[in-house]
């Protein structure tokens, strides 16, 4: 409990020392997370479906190289593009095989971000950990996670790292 106190009080002390803008009669409008699209990565399974041609359908990885393997186009460069930036050049590219193609590109598997959307927990925490980040996500809901901070933590000297 004693732990939990703290680790409240610190928590309340950093949002406390933020600082507000002065001088403003309106509070800004809050800022919404910007829609990024993903980017696809090594490992990454990937379904390429084009409409009304089955046997060109496929699902596959994301080679070491970055690229896929498609019938008729071959080898396309896959990491680094998004889904949708893929489905539009695989449009072009069957375009000369197939009439009015439609292609759709989903991303099944996102492997490759495993490691880059992690939140990583260290120093003096009862369980050091590492976990994926998702949406709504807290700083107290990672300590939590981590078993709390141990006895002789200085949650005031706590850090923040971000990018």
């Amino acid at each position: 409990m004693k732990r939990f106190i703290i680790l409240l009080v610190t928590l309340l002390g950093t949002v406390a020392c933020t600082s507000a803008p002065t001088g403003l009669s309106k509070m800004p409008a809050p800022i919404e997370p910007a829609l990024i699209e993903y980017q696809m990565g090594v490992g990454d399974r990937i379904a390429v479906q084009v409409w009304k041609a089955p046997e060109l359908s496929v699902t596959v990885p994301v080679r070491p190289d970055g690229k896929i393997s498609v019938p008729l186009v071959g080898d396309v460069k896959a990491a680094g593009v998004s889904a949708s930036t893929l489905a539009k050049g695989l449009t072009n590219d069957f375009a000369g095989y197939v009439r009015n193609p439609q292609v759709t590109v989903v991303v099944l598997d996102p492997v490759s971000a495993e490691f880059l959307h992690r939140v990583r927990v260290t120093g003096a925490v009862n369980q050091p950990l590492s976990i994926n980040y998702r949406q709504g996500m807290t700083v107290m809901d990672v300590v939590l996670q981590a078993g709390g901070v141990t006895e002789f933590a200085k949650p005031n000297k706590a850090k923040l790292y971000r990018k």
